[in-house]
């Protein structure tokens, strides 16, 4: 039998009924990553009243810092937590260009 570290040990499930609560998570994700998104072109006003570059270093570093964090306090692989949230925040920056006039995307 395989046992997850730090998990129950629970009654066999079929691959099936697994793989549908994944389906779930990843529908759950994307409604999230959407939500960051409609936030990030909000970010985007704010950054271009105040004359804010797009770009903050300061903050990328916090952001990173903290999922990496969680990551370890989680028992994911932070390594691998740290590259999403590189991804989500390319994401954020690439919608506030795309909010400022600066973007490539349609």
């Amino acid at each position: 039998m395989f046992l997850i570290p730090g998990e129950p040990v629970l009654c066999a499930m079929p691959i099936e009924a697994l793989r549908e609560q994944i389906d779930r998570i990843d529908l759950e994700i994307i409604d999230l990553i959407a939500e960051r998104q409609k936030l990030a072109g909000r970010i985007a006003l704010v950054k271009t009243n105040e004359g804010l570059p797009i770009h903050d270093p300061k903050r990328t570093r916090e952001v990173l810092d903290a999922a990496f964090n969680s990551a370890v306090e989680k028992a994911i692989n932070p390594v691998f937590v740290r590259k999403v949230f590189e991804l989500l925040i390319e994401m954020s920056e690439e919608r506030q260009r795309e909010c400022s006039g600066e973007g490539n995307l349609p």
